[in-house]
């Protein structure tokens, strides 16, 4: 029988466990968001380098890269997947599919987690310049505003006939749990890089 001294060691030992534990699932959510965007990276780079679409980044992967979002000039480029499922989006913002494709001139709709890939919308104001590339296309936008929404909001994600970018993620971006009905949304509207006009 173990004394008071035993008992007490023996629940600080599995504490410091159960700690550790939930460190590093914590750590796993950002480590594998990370690793999914260089793997993600490489079957872009594979299509922009040959003629044919971009190959799985992964054997069993459903999903593969359509585009790669900029949220800044000089910012690394996010590799977008195609189907916005919650199995795509735990390993890149992901395109909306009832949405336009990216290159159309429409209403193009990206969602993504707001603890990683699209943690930075929070940062983004009117006026910032975002880019949206394809394999064959490459469409500049000006940020025109962020606001909060519920979820219920669905008329977001239609198509308007303009070349917009609607960039959305949960709200708010600081609390630990999941989901909820709040959105964060982004809307910008395209122009023309070469003279800062509406496209």
């Amino acid at each position: 029988m173990l004394d008071r001294g035993g008992r007490l060691r023996s629940a600080a030992l599995a504490l410091t466990l159960l700690g550790a534990l939930a460190l590093a699932q914590g750590l796993w959510i950002p480590a594998k968001a990370v690793l999914a965007q260089h793997l993600i990276a490489r079957a872009w780079n594979e299509a922009r380098d040959g003629d044919a679409a971009a190959p799985k980044p992964w054997p069993w992967a459903d999903t593969g890269p359509i585009a790669r979002l900029f949220l800044a000039p000089d910012a690394a480029p996010l590799y977008v997947l195609a189907g916005a499922s919650g199995e795509a989006m735990a390993f890149g913002p992901s395109h909306v599919s009832s949405s336009a494709r990216p290159g159309e001139l429409d209403n193009v709709v990206i969602a993504g987690h707001r603890d990683t890939h699209f943690a930075a919308l929070r940062s983004l104001s009117p006026g910032d310049r975002l880019r949206l590339e394809t394999l064959a296309t490459r469409t500049d936008y000006e940020v025109v505003a962020a606001h909060v929404v519920h979820e219920s909001r669905t008329d977001l994600m239609e198509r308007t006939g303009a070349s917009e970018l609607t960039l959305i993620t949960c709200f708010p971006f600081d609390t630990v749990r999941p989901g909820g009905p709040l959105r964060y949304v982004v809307h910008a509207r395209a122009f023309d890089a070469a003279d800062g006009r509406d496209g």
